[in-house]
């Protein structure tokens, strides 16, 4: 379960247009975006999206785009596998499962909220 600073951490992170974008591409991407540990490095390197296609598809330079993506490293919800001279980047599920519980759980709350002061009138 995260934690109050962890999730203020993601939605700041999120917050940036930039990388929000980033985040959302790794997701709706054709190919692979991750660097699955049981394949061979050849077949990692075929099918993971890597820092160099980011910047291209955002029309930034590579320290850009690296900073962009230091800041959602920093915030969980990526994960960055270097193979050889490369950066292959993936989202990290397991934080965007936690984050939609998080709004779940606050949607569900609210109905709860309305439910009981709907009753009061």
């Amino acid at each position: 379960m995260l934690t109050i600073d962890e999730k203020v951490k993601i939605f700041k992170a999120l917050g940036n247009d930039t990388r929000f974008r980033i985040f959302q591409k790794l997701f709706t991407v054709e190919h692979v975006c991750y660097a699955d540990d049981t394949k061979s490095e050849e077949d990692i390197i075929a099918q993971a999206t890597c820092v160099t296609d980011i910047a291209a598809e955002f029309h930034f330079a590579l320290p850009t785009i690296s900073r962009h993506l230091k800041e959602m490293k920093d915030a969980n919800i990526i994960i960055m596998k270097k193979i050889k001279n490369k950066i292959y980047i993936e989202p990290n599920v397991l934080v965007a499962r936690q984050i939609d519980m998080c709004f779940t759980d606050l949607l569900k709350n609210h109905k709860q909220f309305e439910t009981f002061h709907e009753s009061e009138f």
